[in-house]
């Protein structure tokens, strides 16, 4: 097991000297840092942005060849943690507590400490990890993006307010799948310089707001926990992906189900938990999602369309789009046309 002490001040010296320990070697590009690995300790990357409102992401895509522990100085840098396993899994322990408690791939979890004293973050041996982190410095945040604090709840409101870091705080929430989504478009971002750059910071605003929304869902909803496992949440997941890159194909639920292995009644479940829909509905948006970019992005007329996404009536298609968008389709493609004229 390899011990390593973190006697930092920000996310870059916590990089710096993960380096001295597991070397590696560290290139910047437009203020984005990555330190790439490949030795007898670990394969990999780790990567760091810092953001002027208070924020940082910090992500992890490596395998360690043996136990790592990382142990924090949190009198020295002690921000507010929302960690994501997109991949893997790793462990956690405050200074004052005996036992680890584990961060499961696709777990929503937030994490603070007291001022003082150490925390401990534990990461396994010969498990491929894809971590997301975001920290949050307090008083940076506060003064810079949290003018309006009434958008948390009572809970997330005294730890964003708890400047002298007074108090500890550990929320281990339910499976998202959501914030898989957000953080697999935040790794492919391929553009370069400055775009890039602004692409990451909305996304990684996209990501805070997700865990947070699934904190204030968790904490409203207390007595209700899915019945599915995370098996069968990822299947949710696939399934979904599917139907958003096929759209034209005729699904039915009995197929889906038979297709998955999940009954009808964990597939609905699955869907209205991670998109807040039912499988007919979810069917229903992708194509009109696909309907609309190909309006965008195509000269096919009206049917054309109807035809491409999955539908037979060019009336039912006209009345759900607008229903969904507020305009008609022929409407939306006039627009179009004038613009392009």
């Amino acid at each position: 097991m390899k011990n390593i002490i973190i006697t930092a001040e920000n996310t870059a010296d916590t990089v710096k000297q993960l380096q001295e320990v597991i070397g590696g070697h560290l290139v910047e590009r437009w203020g984005e840092f990555t330190l790439s690995v490949d030795n007898d300790i670990a394969k990999g990357s780790i990567r760091f942005i810092t953001f002027d409102w208070g924020g940082s992401l910090l992500e992890y895509d490596i395998i360690f060849f043996e136990e790592v522990v990382l142990k924090l100085d949190t009198s020295q840098y002690n921000p507010i943690h929302f960690t994501y396993c997109l991949n893997g899994f790793c462990e956690h322990r405050f200074e004052m507590h005996d036992q680890n408690k584990r961060l499961e791939q696709f777990q929503s979890v937030i994490i603070t400490s007291k001022d003082g004293g150490y925390n401990y973050n534990y990461f396994p041996k010969a498990v491929k990890l894809e971590i997301n982190v975001i920290q949050i410095n307090r008083v940076k945040f506060i003064n810079k993006r949290l003018n309006d604090a009434s958008q948390l709840n009572k809970k997330l409101y005294e730890v964003f307010h708890d400047t002298d870091h007074e108090n500890t705080f550990s929320y281990f929430g339910t499976y998202n799948l959501k914030l898989a989504d957000r953080i697999s478009a935040l790794r492919k971002i391929k553009q370069r310089g400055i775009m890039r750059l602004l692409l990451i910071e909305g996304q990684v605003y996209q990501i805070l707001a997700l865990h947070m929304t699934q904190h204030n869902k968790d904490t409203s909803n207390k007595n209700h926990k899915s019945s599915l496992t995370k098996r069968e949440l990822n299947t949710v997941r696939t399934i979904a992906q599917n139907i958003a890159t096929h759209v034209s194909k005729d699904y039915n639920l009995d197929d889906l189900s038979y297709e998955s292995g999940l009954s009808q009644a964990k597939l609905q479940e699955g869907f209205k938990l991670l998109y807040t829909r039912t499988v007919t509905e979810y069917i229903r948006h992708a194509r009109l999602e696909e309907a609309r970019d190909l309006m965008n992005t195509t000269d096919m007329n009206i049917s054309e369309i109807v035809y491409t996404i999955g539908f037979s009536s060019r009336s039912y298609f006209s009345k759900i789009f607008k229903k969904k968008y507020k305009i008609s389709p022929s409407k939306f493609l006039k627009s179009k046309q004038m613009v392009l004229s």
